[in-house]
């Protein structure tokens, strides 16, 4: 079993930064890419970013490239979400996930309880 806790979420103005903190705990996540997902009032659940187990390899979703940055310490168990320029429509609560890719698409195997960015215009 993996848990996963978020943290870092908060409010921010329009053109502001925050950084999303997901400590790992349980079985070990060697086999995992390590990502985050994000879900607005009403909306799906979207698939933001992901990070292999090294780090050398980045996926993000159109809306976010060049403003988020997705990292990890493995020393640490702990994944980080760098969010910069952040806009109102990135409002949304931040899910971290233990992610699989299936026929192109990302998957969460395991998540995290959740942490809410609000972005003020």
């Amino acid at each position: 079993q993996v848990q996963l806790v978020e943290s870092g979420g908060g409010l921010v103005q329009a053109g502001g930064s925050l950084r999303l903190s997901c400590a790992a705990s349980g079985r070990t996540l060697s086999r995992y890419y390590m990502g985050w997902f994000r879900q607005a009032p009403g909306e799906e659940r979207d698939f933001v970013t992901a990070i292999s187990w090294t780090g050398s390899t980045t996926v993000y979703a159109d809306s976010v490239k060049g403003r988020f940055t997705i990292s990890r310490d493995n020393a640490e168990n702990t994944v980080f979400l760098q969010m910069d320029s952040l806009r109102p429509e990135d409002t949304a609560v931040y899910y971290c996930a233990a992610v699989v890719s299936r026929r192109g698409s990302w998957y969460g195997d395991y998540w995290g309880q959740g942490t809410q960015v609000t972005v003020s215009s």
